[in-house]
Protein backbone atom coordinates (compact mmCIF):
# COMPACT_ATOMS: atom_id res chain seq x y z
CA UNK A 1 0.00 0.00 0.00
CA UNK A 2 1.51 3.40 -0.71
CA UNK A 3 0.15 6.77 0.45
CA UNK A 4 -2.75 9.11 -1.59
CA UNK A 5 -5.16 11.39 -1.14
CA UNK A 6 -6.80 9.42 2.14
CA UNK A 7 -3.54 9.69 3.74
CA UNK A 8 -3.57 13.65 3.57
CA UNK A 9 -5.04 14.16 6.67
CA UNK A 10 -3.41 11.43 8.78
CA UNK A 11 -0.08 13.60 7.61
CA UNK A 12 -2.05 16.48 9.29
CA UNK A 13 -3.10 15.14 12.35
CA UNK A 14 0.39 14.04 12.68
CA UNK A 15 1.94 17.49 11.99
CA UNK A 16 -0.17 19.19 14.39
CA UNK A 17 -0.54 16.80 16.77
CA UNK A 18 2.45 13.84 16.74
CA UNK A 19 0.05 11.16 16.39
CA UNK A 20 -3.28 9.90 14.65
CA UNK A 21 -5.60 7.95 15.31
CA UNK A 22 -6.62 5.45 12.28
CA UNK A 23 -9.28 3.07 11.48
CA UNK A 24 -7.45 -0.21 9.46
CA UNK A 25 -9.16 -3.09 7.31
CA UNK A 26 -7.35 -6.27 6.81
CA UNK A 27 -7.17 -7.66 3.81
CA UNK A 28 -10.30 -9.69 2.77
CA UNK A 29 -8.07 -13.27 2.40
CA UNK A 30 -6.30 -12.31 6.24
CA UNK A 31 -8.98 -11.32 8.19
CA UNK A 32 -10.72 -13.57 10.19
CA UNK A 33 -13.65 -15.13 8.42
CA UNK A 34 -17.74 -13.85 9.53
CA UNK A 35 -18.77 -17.28 10.77
CA UNK A 36 -15.52 -18.06 13.26
CA UNK A 37 -15.40 -14.39 14.08
CA UNK A 38 -19.42 -14.48 15.56
CA UNK A 39 -18.35 -17.07 17.88
CA UNK A 40 -15.30 -14.12 19.21
CA UNK A 41 -15.62 -11.15 21.70
CA UNK A 42 -16.53 -8.01 20.07
CA UNK A 43 -13.71 -5.66 20.08
CA UNK A 44 -12.32 -8.18 22.45
CA UNK A 45 -9.54 -10.72 22.06
CA UNK A 46 -6.69 -9.97 19.26
CA UNK A 47 -6.48 -13.16 17.20
CA UNK A 48 -2.71 -13.57 15.99
CA UNK A 49 -2.92 -11.79 12.44
CA UNK A 50 -4.33 -8.70 14.85
CA UNK A 51 -1.46 -9.36 17.43
CA UNK A 52 1.46 -8.93 15.00
CA UNK A 53 0.22 -5.87 14.15
CA UNK A 54 -0.25 -4.63 17.81
CA UNK A 55 3.66 -3.31 17.55
CA UNK A 56 2.70 -0.27 14.76
CA UNK A 57 0.14 1.60 17.17
CA UNK A 58 0.67 3.16 20.52
CA UNK A 59 -0.62 4.61 23.52
CA UNK A 60 -0.24 8.28 24.06
CA UNK A 61 -1.52 11.46 26.18
CA UNK A 62 -2.66 12.96 23.04
CA UNK A 63 -5.02 10.58 22.07
CA UNK A 64 -9.09 11.06 22.88
CA UNK A 65 -9.25 7.90 24.65
CA UNK A 66 -6.74 9.32 27.33
CA UNK A 67 -8.43 12.23 27.10
CA UNK A 68 -11.46 10.88 28.21
CA UNK A 69 -9.98 8.83 31.07
CA UNK A 70 -8.45 11.86 32.40
CA UNK A 71 -11.78 13.06 32.74
CA UNK A 72 -13.32 10.36 34.16
CA UNK A 73 -11.20 10.32 36.48
CA UNK A 74 -11.39 13.58 37.48
CA UNK A 75 -15.01 13.43 38.03
CA UNK A 76 -15.93 9.24 38.25
CA UNK A 77 -19.55 10.19 39.19
CA UNK A 78 -20.15 12.35 35.93
CA UNK A 79 -22.64 11.39 33.30
CA UNK A 80 -19.97 10.25 31.46
CA UNK A 81 -19.23 7.92 33.94
CA UNK A 82 -22.94 6.44 33.98
CA UNK A 83 -21.81 5.10 30.94
CA UNK A 84 -19.07 3.09 31.69
CA UNK A 85 -18.67 -0.27 31.78
CA UNK A 86 -16.35 -2.29 34.61
CA UNK A 87 -14.06 -2.96 31.86
CA UNK A 88 -13.20 0.81 31.19
CA UNK A 89 -14.81 2.74 34.78
CA UNK A 90 -11.78 3.67 37.15
CA UNK A 91 -12.55 3.32 41.18
CA UNK A 92 -13.24 6.43 43.08
CA UNK A 93 -10.35 8.45 44.74
CA UNK A 94 -8.17 6.58 41.46
CA UNK A 95 -5.05 7.97 40.50
CA UNK A 96 -3.37 5.66 38.56
CA UNK A 97 -3.97 6.03 35.04
CA UNK A 98 -6.67 3.40 33.37
CA UNK A 99 -5.09 0.93 31.10
CA UNK A 100 -6.62 0.67 27.50
CA UNK A 101 -5.18 -1.40 24.57
CA UNK A 102 -3.42 0.82 22.24
CA UNK A 103 -5.59 -0.33 19.14
CA UNK A 104 -9.22 -2.34 19.14
CA UNK A 105 -10.15 -5.24 17.07
CA UNK A 106 -13.25 -5.71 15.61
CA UNK A 107 -12.71 -9.19 14.43
CA UNK A 108 -16.15 -9.64 12.81
CA UNK A 109 -15.42 -6.33 10.25
CA UNK A 110 -11.94 -7.09 9.87
CA UNK A 111 -11.11 -3.97 11.59
CA UNK A 112 -8.88 -2.36 13.84
CA UNK A 113 -9.06 1.08 15.62
CA UNK A 114 -6.00 2.82 17.15
CA UNK A 115 -4.04 5.83 17.45
CA UNK A 116 -0.30 5.28 15.74
CA UNK A 117 3.09 7.61 15.32
CA UNK A 118 4.99 8.35 12.36
CA UNK A 119 6.64 5.66 12.31
CA UNK A 120 3.73 3.25 12.93
CA UNK A 121 1.41 4.47 10.06
CA UNK A 122 4.55 4.01 7.55
CA UNK A 123 4.56 0.37 8.56
CA UNK A 124 0.93 0.22 8.25
CA UNK A 125 0.97 1.52 5.27
CA UNK A 126 3.79 -0.78 3.70
CA UNK A 127 2.26 -3.99 5.31
CA UNK A 128 0.69 -6.52 2.39
CA UNK A 129 -1.60 -7.32 5.09
CA UNK A 130 -3.69 -4.72 5.30
CA UNK A 131 -5.86 -3.70 2.59
CA UNK A 132 -7.08 0.05 3.74
CA UNK A 133 -5.77 2.62 6.50
CA UNK A 134 -7.95 5.67 6.99
CA UNK A 135 -8.62 8.48 9.83
CA UNK A 136 -11.29 7.84 12.19
CA UNK A 137 -14.01 9.96 11.53
CA UNK A 138 -16.11 11.45 14.69
CA UNK A 139 -19.93 10.49 14.03
CA UNK A 140 -22.66 12.50 15.45
CA UNK A 141 -26.71 11.60 15.19
CA UNK A 142 -28.31 13.11 12.32
CA UNK A 143 -31.23 15.18 14.52
CA UNK A 144 -34.88 15.44 13.78
CA UNK A 145 -35.74 19.03 12.66
CA UNK A 146 -38.62 18.96 14.82
CA UNK A 147 -40.94 16.66 17.31
CA UNK A 148 -43.87 17.07 18.54
CA UNK A 149 -46.07 14.98 21.32
CA UNK A 150 -48.98 13.55 19.52
CA UNK A 151 -51.93 10.81 20.32
CA UNK A 152 -51.79 7.63 19.10
CA UNK A 153 -54.92 7.78 16.08
CA UNK A 154 -54.03 6.75 12.90
CA UNK A 155 -55.02 3.51 11.21
CA UNK A 156 -52.46 3.65 8.79
CA UNK A 157 -49.78 6.36 8.89
CA UNK A 158 -49.24 8.00 5.21
CA UNK A 159 -45.90 6.76 5.39
CA UNK A 160 -46.86 3.24 5.21
CA UNK A 161 -49.03 4.30 2.96
CA UNK A 162 -46.97 6.06 0.62
CA UNK A 163 -44.35 3.00 0.13
CA UNK A 164 -47.08 0.80 -0.35
CA UNK A 165 -46.27 -1.70 2.63
CA UNK A 166 -50.16 -2.51 3.26
CA UNK A 167 -50.19 -4.49 -0.03
CA UNK A 168 -47.05 -5.96 1.03
CA UNK A 169 -49.10 -6.88 4.43
CA UNK A 170 -51.90 -8.52 2.69
CA UNK A 171 -49.18 -10.76 0.48
CA UNK A 172 -48.34 -12.29 4.20
CA UNK A 173 -45.33 -10.18 4.43
CA UNK A 174 -44.66 -8.90 8.25
CA UNK A 175 -40.93 -9.44 8.13
CA UNK A 176 -41.47 -12.38 10.25
CA UNK A 177 -37.75 -14.50 10.42
CA UNK A 178 -35.74 -11.42 9.62
CA UNK A 179 -33.76 -9.36 12.47
CA UNK A 180 -32.65 -5.90 11.57
CA UNK A 181 -29.91 -4.25 12.94
CA UNK A 182 -30.51 -0.59 14.50
CA UNK A 183 -27.68 1.84 15.74
CA UNK A 184 -28.77 4.40 17.68
CA UNK A 185 -29.19 6.17 20.83
CA UNK A 186 -30.98 2.60 22.30
CA UNK A 187 -34.31 1.45 22.68
CA UNK A 188 -37.35 1.75 25.12
CA UNK A 189 -38.21 -2.03 24.53
CA UNK A 190 -40.94 -1.92 27.05
CA UNK A 191 -42.82 0.40 24.62
CA UNK A 192 -46.64 -1.46 24.17
CA UNK A 193 -45.92 -1.06 20.50
CA UNK A 194 -42.16 -2.47 20.65
CA UNK A 195 -43.05 -5.61 22.81
CA UNK A 196 -41.46 -8.98 21.65
CA UNK A 197 -39.83 -6.61 18.78
CA UNK A 198 -36.39 -6.57 20.57
CA UNK A 199 -34.48 -9.94 20.13
CA UNK A 200 -31.13 -8.58 21.55
CA UNK A 201 -29.23 -5.11 23.04
CA UNK A 202 -26.41 -3.96 23.39
CA UNK A 203 -24.84 -0.72 25.42
CA UNK A 204 -21.28 0.89 24.61
CA UNK A 205 -20.17 2.65 27.14
CA UNK A 206 -18.02 6.11 26.22
CA UNK A 207 -14.96 4.43 25.42
CA UNK A 208 -16.76 1.35 23.39
CA UNK A 209 -16.61 -1.19 25.23
CA UNK A 210 -19.46 -3.32 25.19
CA UNK A 211 -21.31 -3.23 28.58
CA UNK A 212 -22.03 -6.86 30.03
CA UNK A 213 -25.49 -7.45 30.77
CA UNK A 214 -26.81 -4.36 29.77
CA UNK A 215 -31.06 -3.99 29.73
CA UNK A 216 -32.77 -2.24 26.63
CA UNK A 217 -32.78 1.31 27.45
CA UNK A 218 -32.64 4.79 25.01
CA UNK A 219 -30.57 7.38 26.10
CA UNK A 220 -32.72 10.34 24.03
CA UNK A 221 -35.84 9.33 22.46
CA UNK A 222 -34.75 9.14 18.87
CA UNK A 223 -33.64 5.43 19.11
CA UNK A 224 -37.46 4.32 20.37
CA UNK A 225 -38.39 6.52 17.45
CA UNK A 226 -36.63 4.77 14.55
CA UNK A 227 -36.97 1.39 15.77
CA UNK A 228 -40.64 1.97 15.93
CA UNK A 229 -40.48 2.56 12.36
CA UNK A 230 -38.48 -0.53 11.79
CA UNK A 231 -40.45 -2.78 13.63
CA UNK A 232 -43.58 -1.03 15.49
CA UNK A 233 -46.39 -3.70 16.45
CA UNK A 234 -50.05 -2.85 16.29
CA UNK A 235 -51.24 -0.53 19.41
CA UNK A 236 -55.25 -0.70 19.56
CA UNK A 237 -55.40 -1.40 15.95
CA UNK A 238 -52.87 1.50 14.79
CA UNK A 239 -49.96 0.94 12.63
CA UNK A 240 -46.82 2.79 11.88
CA UNK A 241 -44.05 0.01 11.71
CA UNK A 242 -43.17 -1.37 8.56
CA UNK A 243 -42.05 -4.37 9.74
CA UNK A 244 -44.62 -5.22 12.66
CA UNK A 245 -42.80 -8.59 13.05
CA UNK A 246 -39.34 -8.60 12.24
CA UNK A 247 -37.21 -8.72 15.09
CA UNK A 248 -34.44 -5.65 16.37
CA UNK A 249 -30.94 -6.20 16.93
CA UNK A 250 -30.45 -2.57 18.69
CA UNK A 251 -27.24 -1.26 20.20
CA UNK A 252 -26.74 2.33 21.81
CA UNK A 253 -23.81 3.75 20.45
CA UNK A 254 -24.21 7.48 20.09
CA UNK A 255 -23.82 10.35 21.42
CA UNK A 256 -21.27 11.31 23.55
CA UNK A 257 -17.65 9.63 24.27
CA UNK A 258 -15.66 7.98 21.71
CA UNK A 259 -18.28 7.87 19.22
CA UNK A 260 -16.11 5.91 16.21
CA UNK A 261 -15.74 3.22 18.54
CA UNK A 262 -18.88 2.77 20.27
CA UNK A 263 -20.69 2.46 16.58
CA UNK A 264 -17.48 0.27 14.87
CA UNK A 265 -18.39 -2.29 18.00
CA UNK A 266 -22.23 -1.96 17.11
CA UNK A 267 -21.54 -2.74 13.69
CA UNK A 268 -19.66 -5.74 14.50
CA UNK A 269 -22.12 -6.12 17.33
CA UNK A 270 -24.55 -6.55 14.94
CA UNK A 271 -23.30 -8.43 12.34
CA UNK A 272 -22.17 -11.60 15.10
CA UNK A 273 -26.38 -11.20 15.68
CA UNK A 274 -26.62 -12.15 11.98
CA UNK A 275 -28.46 -8.96 10.88
CA UNK A 276 -29.57 -8.50 6.90
CA UNK A 277 -30.45 -5.07 7.35
CA UNK A 278 -28.49 -2.15 9.38
CA UNK A 279 -30.33 1.31 9.74
CA UNK A 280 -28.66 3.92 10.91
CA UNK A 281 -29.84 7.44 11.30
CA UNK A 282 -26.08 8.63 11.52
CA UNK A 283 -22.91 10.55 9.80
CA UNK A 284 -20.60 12.79 9.49
CA UNK A 285 -21.38 16.28 7.33
CA UNK A 286 -19.74 16.21 3.94
CA UNK A 287 -17.51 13.59 1.75
CA UNK A 288 -15.14 11.48 3.99
CA UNK A 289 -13.73 8.55 2.22
CA UNK A 290 -12.10 6.83 5.49
CA UNK A 291 -14.78 4.86 6.38
CA UNK A 292 -16.02 3.51 3.11
CA UNK A 293 -14.20 0.02 3.59
CA UNK A 294 -16.24 -0.80 6.30
CA UNK A 295 -19.61 0.18 4.77
CA UNK A 296 -17.63 -2.02 1.75
CA UNK A 297 -17.44 -5.03 4.39
CA UNK A 298 -20.68 -5.14 5.51
CA UNK A 299 -22.22 -5.83 2.23
CA UNK A 300 -19.21 -7.89 1.84
CA UNK A 301 -20.82 -10.00 4.97
CA UNK A 302 -24.45 -10.11 3.66
CA UNK A 303 -25.82 -6.88 5.32
CA UNK A 304 -27.27 -4.16 3.48
CA UNK A 305 -26.33 -0.65 5.21
CA UNK A 306 -28.75 1.82 4.68
CA UNK A 307 -27.68 5.60 5.72
CA UNK A 308 -29.50 8.42 6.67
CA UNK A 309 -28.34 11.58 3.86
CA UNK A 310 -28.68 14.26 6.27
CA UNK A 311 -30.56 17.80 6.97
CA UNK A 312 -29.08 20.30 5.92
CA UNK A 313 -30.42 20.84 2.67
CA UNK A 314 -30.05 20.76 -0.92
CA UNK A 315 -25.83 20.77 -1.96
CA UNK A 316 -25.03 18.85 1.26
CA UNK A 317 -24.57 15.40 2.34
CA UNK A 318 -23.37 13.22 4.84
CA UNK A 319 -20.97 10.02 5.59
CA UNK A 320 -21.22 7.26 4.94
CA UNK A 321 -24.45 7.84 3.53
CA UNK A 322 -22.52 9.48 0.35
CA UNK A 323 -20.62 6.08 -0.33
CA UNK A 324 -22.18 3.66 -3.80
CA UNK A 325 -22.15 0.91 -0.86
CA UNK A 326 -24.50 2.42 1.13
CA UNK A 327 -28.18 2.68 0.74
CA UNK A 328 -29.06 6.46 1.50
CA UNK A 329 -32.41 7.83 2.19
CA UNK A 330 -33.79 11.59 1.84
CA UNK A 331 -37.10 12.68 3.31
CA UNK A 332 -40.25 12.92 1.24
CA UNK A 333 -43.20 14.64 3.01
CA UNK A 334 -47.09 13.62 2.68
CA UNK A 335 -47.57 15.57 -0.65
CA UNK A 336 -44.85 13.05 -2.32
CA UNK A 337 -42.03 16.06 -2.82
CA UNK A 338 -38.67 16.28 -1.19
CA UNK A 339 -38.75 17.69 2.65
CA UNK A 340 -36.78 20.85 2.53
CA UNK A 341 -34.58 19.65 4.78
CA UNK A 342 -33.43 17.12 2.92
CA UNK A 343 -29.72 16.76 2.17
CA UNK A 344 -28.98 16.07 -1.51
CA UNK A 345 -25.61 16.21 -3.25
CA UNK A 346 -23.99 15.57 -6.82
CA UNK A 347 -20.70 13.91 -6.94
CA UNK A 348 -17.65 13.87 -10.26
CA UNK A 349 -18.47 9.72 -10.41
CA UNK A 350 -19.82 7.91 -13.45
CA UNK A 351 -21.80 5.16 -11.19
CA UNK A 352 -24.18 6.76 -8.43
CA UNK A 353 -23.19 10.31 -8.93
CA UNK A 354 -26.51 11.27 -7.47
CA UNK A 355 -27.46 11.90 -3.27
CA UNK A 356 -29.52 10.18 -1.92
CA UNK A 357 -30.31 6.77 -4.09
CA UNK A 358 -34.20 7.38 -2.35
CA UNK A 359 -35.91 9.55 -1.13
CA UNK A 360 -39.23 7.62 1.86
CA UNK A 361 -41.47 8.91 4.19
CA UNK A 362 -39.65 11.69 6.55
CA UNK A 363 -41.69 14.42 7.56
CA UNK A 364 -43.59 14.19 10.26
CA UNK A 365 -43.34 10.77 10.70
CA UNK A 366 -45.40 9.38 14.09
CA UNK A 367 -43.33 7.01 15.79
CA UNK A 368 -42.92 5.51 19.84
CA UNK A 369 -40.93 7.32 22.01
CA UNK A 370 -40.19 6.25 25.72
CA UNK A 371 -42.47 6.23 28.31
CA UNK A 372 -45.39 4.67 26.26
CA UNK A 373 -45.48 7.92 24.92
CA UNK A 374 -45.64 8.70 20.56
CA UNK A 375 -44.31 11.60 18.67
CA UNK A 376 -44.07 13.67 15.04
CA UNK A 377 -40.44 13.93 13.73
CA UNK A 378 -39.25 15.14 11.30
CA UNK A 379 -36.09 14.07 9.29
CA UNK A 380 -33.97 11.63 7.40
CA UNK A 381 -33.62 9.93 10.41
CA UNK A 382 -37.33 9.07 10.29
CA UNK A 383 -36.91 8.52 6.49
CA UNK A 384 -34.08 5.78 7.13
CA UNK A 385 -35.95 2.93 8.92
CA UNK A 386 -39.02 3.05 6.50
CA UNK A 387 -36.77 1.70 4.25
CA UNK A 388 -34.65 -0.31 6.54
CA UNK A 389 -37.98 -1.70 6.95
CA UNK A 390 -39.15 -2.19 3.71
CA UNK A 391 -35.96 -4.02 3.15
CA UNK A 392 -36.79 -6.40 5.78
CA UNK A 393 -40.10 -7.30 4.16
CA UNK A 394 -38.50 -8.27 1.03
CA UNK A 395 -36.23 -10.11 2.56
CA UNK A 396 -39.01 -12.18 4.39
CA UNK A 397 -40.25 -12.69 0.74
CA UNK A 398 -36.59 -14.32 -0.23
CA UNK A 399 -34.46 -15.25 2.23
CA UNK A 400 -31.52 -16.13 0.15
CA UNK A 401 -31.63 -12.42 -1.70
CA UNK A 402 -28.21 -10.91 -1.08
CA UNK A 403 -27.73 -7.07 -0.21
CA UNK A 404 -27.32 -5.74 -4.18
CA UNK A 405 -30.49 -7.68 -4.92
CA UNK A 406 -32.11 -6.36 -2.07
CA UNK A 407 -31.14 -3.01 -3.07
CA UNK A 408 -32.01 -3.32 -6.74
CA UNK A 409 -35.46 -3.82 -6.23
CA UNK A 410 -36.01 -1.25 -3.67
CA UNK A 411 -33.98 0.93 -6.65
CA UNK A 412 -35.98 0.06 -9.58
CA UNK A 413 -39.41 -0.36 -8.20
CA UNK A 414 -38.63 3.84 -7.75
CA UNK A 415 -40.78 6.32 -9.29
CA UNK A 416 -39.79 10.63 -9.69
CA UNK A 417 -43.00 12.22 -8.46
CA UNK A 418 -44.30 15.19 -11.37
CA UNK A 419 -42.30 18.24 -10.55
CA UNK A 420 -39.49 16.63 -8.32
CA UNK A 421 -35.90 17.16 -9.79
CA UNK A 422 -33.70 14.43 -9.78
CA UNK A 423 -30.82 15.97 -8.18
CA UNK A 424 -33.12 16.35 -4.78
CA UNK A 425 -34.98 13.10 -5.06
CA UNK A 426 -32.80 10.74 -6.84
CA UNK A 427 -34.43 7.94 -8.27
CA UNK A 428 -37.63 8.95 -6.15
CA UNK A 429 -40.50 7.08 -3.92
CA UNK A 430 -39.78 3.03 -3.75
CA UNK A 431 -42.82 1.20 -4.27
CA UNK A 432 -43.18 -1.87 -1.98
CA UNK A 433 -44.65 -4.11 -4.06
CA UNK A 434 -43.20 -3.25 -7.45
CA UNK A 435 -40.34 -3.67 -5.08
CA UNK A 436 -41.35 -7.33 -4.38
CA UNK A 437 -42.20 -8.38 -8.08
CA UNK A 438 -39.26 -7.33 -9.73
CA UNK A 439 -37.14 -9.72 -6.99
CA UNK A 440 -39.30 -12.35 -7.25
CA UNK A 441 -39.11 -12.07 -10.96
CA UNK A 442 -36.30 -13.91 -13.19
Amino acid sequence: MVRSARTARLDEDLRVMGVARVIVLLNPSRSQPAAAAARGATGGGIGAEYKALERHFTSSERSQTSALLRELERAPSSMAARFMSAASKPGRGSRAPIAQPPMRVYARLGVMLGTVREEGLRALLQDTRIHSVGRAPEFSLIRPLSATRTTLKTRVTWGLTQLGVPALWAKGLTGKGVLVGHLDTGVDAGHPALRGAVQSFALFDYMGNEVAGAQPQDSDEHGTHTAGTIAGRKVRGNAFGVAPEAKLASALVIEGGDVVARVLGGMDWAVGQGVRVLSMSLGLRGYHPDFQPVTQQLRALGVLPVFASGNEGPGTSRSPGNYPEALSVGASDARRDVASFSSSQQFARPEDPLVPDVIAPGDDVLSCVPGKKYSLMSGTSMATPHVAGLAALLAQAKPAATPDQLEDAIFRSCSLPPGVPADRANRGIPDGLKALELLAGP
